[in-house]
């Protein structure tokens, strides 16, 4: 039996919300939390044009929590680490303009949606393994990540 999808976010009985979904996508988890972070509780319009100026390096999305190591940005006010993680970026620009597919489908408001709730989780871990010399091998894994996003109307 297959395992319906569950959103962390449970919404309230009256409200018109449109979800979408991206599991075990080949993205970093960590750049994932960090892009989610920046982009919740923002309108639909400006949330599009946050990720693709991200995809187009011209705005840094903030490091909060996976910070370490991570080079500081001039151009980003009011914190110092930062990063233009594009492969991310891209990937979770997709499942937003799917949940906006789903909200003309449910019939809300397409100019008044803001982002109630997105969230990125771990998923599975793909196993690889690199030769190296003298016959071992040193594993290379690929992270994946779950994406889910809420809209609703504003």
């Amino acid at each position: 039996m297959a395992k319906k999808n569950t959103y962390s976010y449970q919404a309230k009985p009256d409200e018109k919300i449109a979800k979408a979904s991206g599991h075990s996508l080949k993205i970093s988890p960590k750049h994932s939390v960090e892009i989610c972070r920046t982009i919740r509780n923002m309108y639909l319009e400006d949330a599009k044009a946050f990720l693709e100026d991200v995809i187009e390096k011209k705005t840094v999305v903030p490091f909060k929590r996976h910070n370490k190591k991570v080079g500081h940005r001039s151009d980003l006010k009011g914190w110092p680490s930062g990063r233009y993680p594009v492969k991310a970026a891209a990937a979770i620009l997709k499942v937003l303009e799917n949940a906006e597919a789903n909200a003309e489908n449910e019939e809300l408001d397409v100019e008044n949606l803001k982002l109630v709730h997105a969230s990125a989780n771990r998923g599975v871990i793909i196993r690889g393994w690199t030769p190296r010399a003298f016959g071992r091998a040193s594993p290379s894994n690929t992270p994946t990540t779950h994406i889910q996003i809420v809209l609703g109307e504003a």
